[in-house]
C-alpha cells in the first residue's frame, strides 16, 4: 500500500512538468516557441523561467514623427470630415473667443498693475496695523501681475496659431 502511494505521488509530481511551457526562443524583441523558425532566424533559447508575452498595439502608420520628433497631429481615419466653410466658421469663432479673453485678461492686468503701483501698493487699515500682511499682499500682487502677463502671452500664442482671418 505504501509503495503504491509513493508511486502515485511520484507520478502526480511529474504531471505538471508535462504541462509546462515549451522552450521559448528570443529573436530580438520577439519571442517564439517554434524551434525550426527560431533556428532559421538565429534566435536564442530563453532559460530560467516562464515567459509571458502580451501583444502590444502598433502606432497608426499615418502618424509619422514630425521634424520636431513628436507625432504629427492628424485625425483618425474614422473622424468625421468637416467642410471648408464649417472649419472657417469654427476658426472664426475660436478667434473671437480668444480675442474676447485677451481683452478681459488685458483689462485685469491693467487693474493689477495699477493696484501693484510699481511695488508700493496703497496701504489699507489692515496693512497699517500689520506690516507683515502688507509685505505678503505686495508679494501676492507681484505674482498676480506676472501670472496675468503669462496668461496674456499664452492667449496671444493661441491666436497666432489660428489661420489668418478671412476677409
Amino acid at each position: 500500500m505504501k509503495k503504491t502511494l509513493i508511486t502515485l505521488l511520484l507520478i502526480a509530481s511529474t504531471v505538471p512538468a508535462a504541462w509546462a511551457q515549451d522552450r521559448i526562443y528570443r529573436c530580438g524583441n520577439e519571442y517564439t516557441n517554434n524551434a525550426s523558425q527560431a533556428k532559421e532566424r538565429g534566435c536564442k533559447l530563453v532559460e530560467g523561467g516562464n515567459v509571458t508575452v502580451v501583444q502590444g498595439s502598433r502606432p497608426a502608420s499615418g502618424a509619422a514623427p514630425s521634424s520636431s520628433g513628436s507625432a504629427a497631429a492628424t485625425s483618425p481615419a474614422t473622424a468625421p470630415k468637416v467642410s471648408n466653410n464649417d472649419q472657417k466658421a469654427r476658426d472664426s469663432d475660436a478667434r473671437a473667443i480668444l480675442e474676447s479673453e485677451l481683452r478681459k485678461a488685458e483689462s485685469r492686468h491693467a487693474e493689477l498693475v495699477k493696484e501693484y503701483n510699481n511695488g508700493a501698493p496703497e496701504r489699507n487699515a489692515l496693512d497699517l496695523r500689520n506690516p507683515q500682511r502688507y509685505m505678503e499682499r505686495t508679494a501676492e500682487l507681484k505674482a498676480s501681475v506676472a501670472r496675468s502677463e503669462s496668461d496674456i502671452a499664452g492667449i496671444k500664442r493661441e491666436i497666432a496659431r489660428l489661420p489668418a482671418p478671412a476677409n
